[in-house]
């Protein structure tokens, strides 16, 4: 479990004046020491002028700071390792802080010598002496910049990222993202955030959604496909299914693009099966002793994050409890998007996509001769859910579509912008957060006689927040017996060991059975904070390996007593602006030329 900090860069942002006017080449003073009375002062005050303003800005506008841990992961990355996957070419990052210590940042921790790929699931060897003969190196975490304008004059907002003094007094600054505001009464059950204020019911806490944009995290990204896996006969996660008196789809051979015809007729889909190899697939697979006509069964997609997926220390083919959970993930995610490039090759038809989430289908349906969407749900009392919209995918045209179905909400982007519909796209609760068999394929594209050309497929989760809270006494997550944080209660643990351990039902096993799962899942608890007045209650994405608001109580401070659940007002540092300066390349992107400390530029950017 990696401690939630923000290291402060040393010093604050600094201007740098310079001189007002230049003597001409051999001008003197008058000590005929060369440089007047009058240089000499200008020298003075530029440099004074110089301090003012760096002691300004840095007081009153902004600071520097460097992430260290990955807490914050992936929105900020601490000290960390920059992957390729070997096997499909997929890029991710992961965890390096066991490396350093991160008050000195000198290396004097274990090598971390394995991570997973969590696109394709190849258990990558970072060790020396690799197959691949690769040096694994690790990067410091990324230099933002952190405004203190925007508290000195306003107030934190839900889902602001925020730097702030540590409650129990560290040294090191802390940061993490405001989920909970004074007075609030805050829960978190099923991976989300409800919000009880004064005399009211409890609410879903929806994100903004460049914020939600931002904060998705990758499930599968089609364009980076193992060829090993296609060869030894492991079937594509998207594949054409069962036309429904229409004429199906057409994929290419490595299964990136499919195309559709457009016949008249019923609707036709191509949908998407989270079919992940296990370790052990992926060593038969190496070993070229796959079964014949094996056939893997999808799963339901967890809250797996590839950054956490670092082991540190011994083969990353072993198996422990802690970097067992790592890889596979121990919470079901039914927030999902789905996102792809869409070529419309003919004047008429209709699109549709779809995300399935519990015993709900949710549908955005595109009619691509007037460009007019219109949302829907399925099931029981959700006959009246009919927002629609006039979107720019009209006609013959190229266009990138994203829809997500996160934090009871329906959203939609063309062209990396938000559709407006004529009327809100939330939805009450639908009682929807158990996993069934539709959960195994839970995203689809459709066409009823359109002439699409669909590619570059992407699904994507939202954050999982983990319901856990410390209360003084005895950490819960300790009492699972795998050093996991997870918010299933001690008896859910209990029946998943005795699964996994005496019965041999891995849990990969028993996520490809929805109903199994469902026990699991009914175990989830839900913990609740009351935010006292001037307080705040804060999270990190990356939940799973956050010391954050939930467990804060876990330390004790110099003189014993402990610093609770919350960040007081005074606390606050300010409002993470910028990423201005992630680990810098080796090399040129694309054109693969060497080049140390190369810019970049592609992590630069606003911190959602």
């Amino acid at each position: 479990m990696s401690k939630s900090k923000a290291g402060v860069g040393r010093g604050g942002v600094q201007a740098r004046g310079q001189p007002a006017g230049r003597k001409s080449a051999g001008a003197k003073g008058d000590d005929g020491s060369g440089i007047s009375p009058g240089a000499i002062r200008e020298i003075v005050e530029s440099i004074v002028i110089a301090f003012v303003l760096a002691f300004l800005f840095r007081t009153f506008e902004a600071e520097a700071f460097v992430i260290p841990t990955g807490s914050m992961a992936p929105t900020l990355m601490g000290r960390h390792k920059e992957l390729t996957c070997p096997e499909c070419g997929f890029p991710f990052q992961v965890s390096a802080s066991v490396e350093v210590d991160s008050r000195t940042n000198r290396a004097n921790g274990p090598r971390v010598t394995g991570a997973t790929c969590p696109n394709c699931r190849f258990p990558v060897d970072l060790d020396q002496g690799n197959p691949w003969g690769k040096t694994y190196r690790s990067y410091k975490g990324d230099r933002i910049l952190v405004g203190k304008f925007p508290y000195e004059f306003g107030e934190p907002k839900r889902w602001d990222v925020a730097v702030f003094k540590f409650p129990g007094g560290a040294e090191t600054n802390y940061i993490k993202r405001v989920i909970g505001l004074p007075g609030e009464r805050i829960r978190i059950f099923g991976g989300d955030i409800y919000v009880q204020g004064d005399g009211a019911g409890w609410s879903i806490a929806r994100k903004p959604p460049r914020k939600m944009r931002a904060m998705l995290q990758v499930v599968h990204d089609a364009r980076f496909v193992s060829r090993r896996l296609r060869d030894a006969g492991w079937p594509p996660r998207w594949s054409p299914g069962p036309s429904e008196g229409g004429e199906g789809w057409t994929p290419s051979a490595d299964s990136r693009f499919f195309t559709s015809k457009g016949t008249e007729g019923g609707e036709a889909w191509v949908g998407y099966r989270h079919l992940v190899p296990t370790h052990a697939d992926w060593l038969r697979i190496q070993r070229g002793d796959l079964p014949p006509g094996f056939r893997p069964r999808p799963q339901l997609i967890t809250d797996l994050i590839g950054y956490n997926t670092g082991i540190a220390g011994h083969s990353p083919l072993g198996v422990s409890g802690r970097d067992y959970f790592r890889r596979v993930g121990v919470h079901w995610v039914g927030d999902l998007a789905l996102e792809a490039d869409v070529e419309v090759e003919g004047p008429g038809g209709a699109m549709m996509l779809e995300l399935a989430e519990g015993d709900r289908r949710f549908r955005c349906r595109i009619d691509v001769a007037t460009g007019e969407a219109a949302l829907s749900i399925s099931g029981p009392g959700m006959e009246a859910y009919h927002p629609r919209a006039v979107t720019p995918l009209r006609g013959p045209g190229r266009h990138h579509v994203c829809f997500a179905n996160v934090d009871d909400r329906l959203t939609l982007w063309i062209d990396g912008r938000v559709v407006d519909f004529d009327t809100t796209t939330d939805y009450p609760p639908l009682g929807n957060n158990l996993p069934t068999d539709l959960d195994l394929q839970p995203a689809r594209i459709g066409t009823q006689g359109a002439r699409l050309r669909v590619g570059n497929l992407r699904v994507l989760r939202d954050i999982y927040y983990i319901a856990e809270k410390f209360d003084g006494t005895m950490l819960d997550n300790d009492t699972n017996g795998f050093g996991v944080i997870a918010d299933y209660d001690e008896r859910t643990w209990a029946a998943l060991k005795l699964r996994w351990r005496e019965r041999g039902e891995s849990p990969e096993e028993l996520l490809r059975r929805p109903a199994a799962w469902r026990q699991i899942a009914a175990g989830r608890r839900a913990v609740e904070f009351q935010v006292p007045a001037d307080r705040f209650l804060v999270l990190g994405d990356n939940s799973a390996e956050s010391q954050d608001s939930r467990l804060w109580v876990t330390k004790r401070m110099a003189n014993g007593e402990r610093p609770g659940h919350f960040v007081r007002r005074e606390l606050l540092i300010g409002k993470a602006l910028v990423i201005y300066w992630p680990h810098s390349l080796d090399r040129i992107p694309y054109l693969e030329i060497p080049i140390r400390f190369f810019p970049n530029f592609k992590r630069m950017g606003i911190v959602r």
